[in-house]
């Protein structure tokens, strides 16, 4: 046979590749805008009718500007067609995040990061829509309506919400991504990133977020889902290929499959056997340990297969004292857990935050990972951490003797009566509740028991009948309470307030945002700036009551203010804003939005006076 048909072969079988490759993946979302792809509105063959919906429901979200109980600023404003757009401007029929720019970092209840972060997880905050008909997506429109930018990474998921069938796999696939970039108009637009092709139908889409780069609250009123029913086969004209796209690497395939295997990765039967270990032989063990400790997770999984001395420096617990899977929640499940147990025996530091929903983490999968694990533990971060139940705090209380900090912010399912076993945390000094069903009881429980508190987040807590109870209770408990967050509790009144500053003087953060029973003429804020002499962050948002008296008592007492929020009131002038900018030399931020009596001119002209300030004032069109 003549040699030319192996050749033949061979080109066959790498054309084969290169159209394979093509077909999976798309650089940073935009493979169908890039300069090498042609024709992409030829992209399948043959045409299927696009289906084009709205989003049916909002499953689930880590936060939201709004109230448990109002449909205002809330994530449920997602659901269904606009509200707003194409308008521009602040409406509270839309969906907002509860933080946006850098000031959540700068202030007095700001944690540490997690070391090992891959350097392209950017996000911060996370919506998932449901729609009726699952489809193959070929687009998504965001329709973003003050300050759009924020949105950094869209997902599908392969398993269908409203199937009565349990998936044996759920997968996630990354439909477009890149870093946060700043958007330098607040008008509204429609967002229509280019996605890549996945293979398989969806009607569950996650949008994820970073707000760092804005200048205020991004605002999305709809998601429109574009797809077809039946899978497209690519046309040769879209996926004829530069050669130059071998030599390149596709980082969000790449962190798509990083945690696949890493239930396999640290296999000893893996490795090869090795007679040297090279240079490494020479290098004290301390100086490689140092090396690897700046390695992501699944980068000491792969490197674990190199040698056997690797191994056992990928393997030492040692490496593991700070440990963060939030970034690979998609991929972590019972059995990654299990593959770590070995390892992370000395861990102080663990973050499990979005992890382990839909059934991927089971409760007894996190009871044994604890139990062989929890000794050391100083911080668990469990944000959004659906598979929770009473047994998992049952459990954290048990087992992790030294915790100081714990986070259940959203973790909106666990039973009110979970809660009580947090009191048996003592030497608990970070406590955040965020939108959970934390209940009265259980809460004066906590405080009574956990008198080391310096953090503690109460935001969103709506099963709480008597905030002034509880206000109480911090004051002659919590001496030591450096932050508190009560944004949007609906019932502290200026007897609260007064407990509360007379007990709790270190307070150097308060939170008391959309809190509709504190008024100003009951002397309640005059009473907060005369004990609270350290306040750096003051919010008092939506709080039409505050008025002149109150500015200039923070001005005369109040000296290290950095951050103040008093977004609707109609009772302050720019005289008392000027006394308050030229007292607080450190003020970097005031948020005037919606203050009657400060128009653009007086925010133009405090502006000049103080450009080190950033002065906030929003619109509604």
């Amino acid at each position: 046979m003549s040699p030319v048909f192996p050749m033949l072969t061979v080109l066959s079988m790498f054309y084969y590749i290169c159209l394979r490759r093509r077909a999976r993946t798309a650089t940073r979302g935009e493979m169908m805008n890039s300069r090498r792809a042609i024709e992409s509105n030829s992209r399948a063959l043959p045409i299927n009718v696009e289906v084009v919906q709205y989003a049916k429901e909002v499953l689930d979200f880590s936060s939201h500007y709004g109230s448990e109980n109002s449909m205002s600023y809330t994530m449920w404003n997602l659901a269904g067609i606009p509200n707003v757009y194409p308008s521009s401007g602040d409406f509270t029929q839309t969906a907002v995040f509860r933080t946006y720019g850098t000031w959540w970092n700068q202030c007095p209840s700001a944690q540490l990061p997690f070391k090992r972060t891959p350097p392209n997880f950017y996000s911060q905050d996370y919506v998932e829509l449901a729609f009726e008909e699952p489809v193959y997506p070929t687009a998504v429109h965001v329709l973003e309506t003050y300050h759009p930018g924020a949105v950094i990474r869209i997902l599908a998921c392969s398993a269908n919400p409203y199937s009565q069938n349990t998936p044996a796999e759920v997968r996630w696939e990354i439909l477009w991504s890149e870093a946060p970039t700043k958007v330098n108009s607040p008008q509204a637009r429609q967002f229509t990133p280019c996605i890549k092709q996945i293979d398989f139908p969806t009607n569950l889409i996650r949008l994820e977020v970073n707000s760092s780069l804005q200048d205020y609250y991004t605002e999305l009123d709809a998601v429109v889902l574009h797809g077809v029913k039946e899978r497209p086969v690519l046309s040769l004209k879209t996926l004829m290929i530069d050669m130059n796209d071998l030599d390149e690497d596709d980082d969000e395939e790449k962190s798509d499959c990083e945690m696949d295997s890493l239930n396999k990765q640290f296999s000893v039967a893996a490795l090869r056997e090795w007679t040297t270990n090279g240079y490494f032989d020479k290098l004290p063990y301390e100086l490689i340990q140092l090396i690897l400790s700046h390695l992501t997770v699944p980068d000491l999984c792969r490197l674990a297969q190199t040698c056997k001395l690797l191994y056992q420096h990928c393997c030492d617990p040692l490496q593991y004292i700070h440990l963060s899977l939030q970034p690979y929640w998609a991929r972590i499940n019972d059995t990654s857990l299990e593959y770590l147990l070995s390892r992370c025996t000395l861990v102080q530091w663990l973050n499990l935050s979005w992890t382990g929903n839909r059934g991927a983490i089971s409760v007894s999968g996190f009871s044994r990972f604890l139990k062989v694990c929890g000794s050391e533990l100083v911080r668990l971060e469990l944000a959004c951490g659906h598979f929770l139940n009473e047994t998992c705090l049952e459990v954290i209380a048990e087992m992790c003797p030294n915790l100081q900090e714990l986070n259940l912010s959203s973790c909106d399912k666990l039973p009110p009566q979970a809660f009580i076993h947090i009191a048996k945390v003592c030497s608990l000094k970070r406590l955040i509740l965020y939108r959970t069903k934390v209940e009265q009881t259980a809460l004066l429980s906590i405080l009574n028991f956990c008198s080391e508190l310096q953090h503690l987040s109460l935001g969103s807590c709506v099963m709480i009948e008597d905030y002034d109870l509880i206000a109480s209770m911090m004051g002659a408990k919590c001496k030591k309470l450096r932050t508190l967050d009560l944004w949007r509790c609906k019932n502290i009144t200026e007897n609260g307030i007064a407990e509360l500053a007379s007990g709790c003087q270190l307070l150097e953060e308060l939170d008391l945002g959309w809190c509709p029973t504190l008024q100003s003429s009951t002397g309640c804020f005059t009473n907060l700036a005369h004990k609270l002499p350290n306040l750096q962050k003051l919010f008092l948002t939506a709080n039409r009551s505050v008025c002149d008296t109150d500015i200039e008592e923070l001005a005369a007492n109040c000296t290290h203010l950095r951050q103040l929020d008093i977004l609707g009131t109609r009772m302050v002038s720019p005289a008392s804003l000027r006394k308050l900018l030229e007292s607080c030399k450190d003020l970097s931020l005031l948020d005037v939005s919606f203050c009657s009596q400060i128009d653009n001119r007086v925010v133009l002209e405090l502006n000049a006076s103080f450009p080190n300030v950033f002065i906030k004032k929003s619109f509604t069109q």
